[in-house]
């Protein structure tokens, strides 16, 4: 699709010059409105080799008890590599690393990046089909794998470009006395081979572009297969140092101790799990996965000050015995992502009065973004921010443009709905080796989300729904948030997620399928007759009732199931 002729483009930047008043006349104070960078490298490894030099001796990875400093992070990473030197790696080549949550993730990443190779992260739980798929769309001919994935690498490497198989393990780099129990099993380090790797020389310091394509950050949809973002180290550079700011401190200020425990094969856990703490020079307290008892533990001992979790993690914090009694009193930067659970104003209270802080939502964003592209902080006054239409995500960080528009691409009048496109320094330079939809998506400079929003009289965003999930209803648009934002309120009902369903009267009529709270029995008809009470007729769902949700590794809904779910009910 061609770019917006000149006219159109006219338009645009004047919405944006008009936007911009409204949003500065609006911006929290305690938010700075421009981004300040300690160093003059656009890099993600020359931050890390200033910290190396300056912070030496702090860690940058606590990984169950074994802390990595910033000068031995770089030397590990130094050695990885080497290692990749050795097989034959060379700038531009596709690496892929397919771990769950571990350092040697941290160490292989920026390895990668550090003779100019292109980072390909994997989802770990992937099956042999999808990891098929990638790795030939990616062309990864080097995998750095765990030892429980080896045996499926193996059985689908004939059909894969992958020339060569390195094998870690999760309790490569634990300590001898863990200081939380891992989730996992200790494996003998003679069956891996990371200290093989770990012996290599030191791969000599290369200069790195960066604007070259340095990582591809797969994104799903609800339909297709999914595709290959391509980002440079500049991007990730900008999107840690704007998170930074949306939280209002400066890069490299006041440097953060991070509990990261989002799967960072995951964009969002990429950007705080890895580059937030590495650009500010702080530290992340690594977890395989999730465990609200460690994380606790681990908030108190670590004296943890930032953290990014669903409303869910918050909640099971919440409800440990013994909670009121834990001192998460650092824990100033809790960030909640309403993915099943949303916050409330009775959530963030709870909150509250247990540690003293504001729990507020993360941020709107998306892979193609690098995500984080929005600021909360400072509209939580009266629950301004919980209290409007839902979802609230704020004003977009220094740099970073969005305007809500029409099907002709003409911006809409502030309270009106219509699709998000956002211009950023993170946004995508393409999706890997597809013109045709690198062209569709991006146009005059703009991504065009297919996400669904408006702009209040702040200028601040509010996502209503993505575009293929929107619900048209004897041409009525039925928003899917609003209609779970409405059944939460139910007291029987703990999670909800509503999708269309094809109606040969009405064209589309709403479907939701809803998770119960332990312990409570209503019957669907019941469900549908109270919805039928609390909102508009052209908004009242159908409701089924689910054991649970279907939920993806990164915590969302599976709409995508649902959809199909939906089709089969008469």
């Amino acid at each position: 699709m061609p770019s917006p002729p000149s006219s159109d483009h006219a338009v645009l930047e004047a919405a944006v010059a008009d936007l911009r008043a409204i949003q500065d006349a609006a911006w929290p104070p305690q938010v700075p409105k421009t981004v300040e960078y300690p160093i003059e490298d656009r890099t993600v490894v020359g931050y890390l080799r200033h910290w190396a030099t300056r912070r030496p001796d702090t860690v940058a990875i606590d990984f169950y008890g074994r802390r990595i400093t910033y000068a031995e992070f770089d030397d590990l990473s130094d050695r990885f590599a080497g290692w990749l030197l050795e097989q034959g790696a060379t700038a531009g080549d596709r690496v892929g690393v397919h771990l769950a949550n571990c350092p040697q993730f941290h160490i292989a990443m920026l390895g990668i990046l550090k003779i100019g190779g292109v980072h390909v992260p994997i989802n770990p739980l992937f099956r042999e089909h999808e990891l098929i798929y990638e790795l030939n769309d990616a062309g990864v001919e080097i995998l750095l794998t765990q030892d429980a994935f080896a045996p499926m690498v193996e059985s689908v490497r004939r059909d894969t470009p992958l020339r060569h198989v390195a094998v870690t393990s999760l309790s490569d780099l634990l300590p001898p006395v863990p200081s939380v129990p891992p989730p996992f099993p200790v494996a003998d380090p003679a069956t891996t081979d990371w200290a093989e790797i770990m012996e290599s020389p030191r791969a000599e310091p290369v200069a790195t572009d960066p604007d070259a394509l340095a990582v591809l950050n797969y994104t799903g949809g609800t339909t297709g297969m999914p595709k290959g973002c391509e980002h440079t180290q500049w991007h990730m550079v900008y999107t840690a140092a704007t998170a930074t700011v949306a939280g209002g401190r400066r890069v490299g200020e006041t440097p953060p101790v991070v509990l990261g425990f989002l799967p960072i094969f995951w964009i969002a856990g990429e950007d705080f799990g890895i580059l937030y703490p590495l650009l500010n020079g702080g530290t992340v307290v690594l977890l395989t996965r999730w465990d609200p008892e460690a994380a606790v533990t681990l908030i108190e001992r670590c004296r943890v000050t930032s953290m990014v979790g669903t409303v869910d993690n918050y909640v099971e914090l919440m409800g440990l015995p013994g909670f009121a009694d834990r001192d998460l009193s650092t824990l100033d930067n809790a960030m909640a992502v309403s993915f099943v659970l949303k916050l409330d104003p009775a959530i963030r209270a709870r909150w509250r009065d247990a540690t003293g802080h504001v729990l507020r939502e993360a941020s709107y964003g998306m892979t193609e973004t690098h995500t984080a592209d929005t600021i909360t902080l400072g509209f939580h006054t009266g629950d301004f921010d919980l209290l409007s239409e839902p979802v609230f995500c704020g004003l977009p960080v220094p740099g970073t443009d969005i305007l809500v528009v029409d099907e002709a691409g003409v911006p809409v009048p502030m309270g009106e709905s219509g699709e998000i496109i956002v211009r950023s320094p993170s946004l995508l330079t393409g999706y890997y080796r597809k013109p045709e939809a690198t062209a569709e998506a991006l146009r005059g400079g703009w991504l065009w989300t297919g996400d669904i929003g408006k702009l209040d009289d702040r200028g601040a965003l509010h996502y209503l729904a993505r575009n293929k999930e929107m619900i048209k209803t004897n041409g009525m648009s039925v928003f899917p948030s609003e209609v779970e934002a409405l059944l939460l309120l139910h007291p029987a009902i703990q999670c909800a997620a509503v999708v269309p369903k094809p109606d040969s009267a009405r064209g589309q009529v709403p479907f939701a399928f809803v998770q119960l709270l332990p312990d409570h029995n209503v019957s669907s008809d019941e469900l549908r007759e109270w919805a039928a009470q609390n909102m508009a007729g052209y908004k009242v769902p159908t409701v089924e009732v689910l054991d649970t949700l279907p939920m993806t590794a990164t915590g969302k809904v599976r709409k995508a199931d649902l959809f199909t779910l939906a089709e089969e009910y008469k």
